[in-house]
């Protein structure tokens, strides 16, 4: 039971860590670490609109081993030409342990697991109209999608997606009062029309009404 508890405390403080480095990120705490990762992340799906993943992996690839093995090669030159023992150039990155810990993965792998399961349930529940207010609110989702997915295909929807995850959230921190404001507005809207029509259609009430 203690081990249980240990190990549930180590999972969240590792998720919490996470969570606090990706907030770091989007936010632009550090602004040459978010504009490196911003920058490849960009650069990787924009290639991919030129090339196929193979390809693009291909040079990525061949990009990384032309610089280490230049530089190995460099460094071999200079220590010959200098007398000098200094060993492998990456020695201490060679030495380093790389394995993923067992325990980490079979904790992330469970709260994956769970996830699914709970994604599994709710798509369940939508498409079988247990609550047929939640499965009209589903259908409207699913169609305004179609029209979506043919303006955009899914690697655009995903580098639109990487641009807005680094820029809305700074947005949103600067104009936070106004932003709330205008949300608040749209949901009381929203709220009112669905009212509205729940009171007219029968059978659109909520079984907890």
């Amino acid at each position: 039971m203690e081990n249980n508890s240990v190990d549930r405390k180590e999972c969240e403080s590792a998720s919490k860590l996470w969570r606090d480095q990706v907030v770091d990120l989007l936010y632009w705490r550090d602004v040459k670490t978010t504009g490196v990762v911003f920058g490849a992340g960009l650069l990787l799906l924009l290639s991919l609109t030129v090339c196929s993943i193979v390809s693009v992996c291909s040079y990525i690839g061949l990009a990384l081993l032309s610089v280490t093995i230049c530089f190995r090669i460099y460094k071999g030159i200079l220590q010959a030409i200098q007398k000098s023992d200094e060993g492998h150039p990456f020695k201490q990155y060679l030495d380093q342990e790389v394995a993923l810990p067992e325990d980490m993965v079979h904790k992330y792998s469970d709260l994956a697991l769970a996830k699914i399961n709970k994604t599994i349930g709710e798509l369940r529940r939508l498409f079988l109209v247990e609550d047929l207010v939640d499965s009209i609110k589903f259908a409207v989702l699913m169609w305004i999608l179609t029209y979506v997915g043919s303006l955009f295909n899914g690697l655009t929807l995903i580098i639109l997606a990487l641009v807005g995850a680094f820029s809305c959230p700074i947005v949103y921190e600067k104009h936070q009062a106004q932003i709330d404001h205008y949300v608040a507005l749209v949901n009381n809207q929203v709220k009112d029309v669905v009212g509205k029509i729940q009171a007219k259609v029968p059978g659109m009430k909520r079984k907890a009404e």
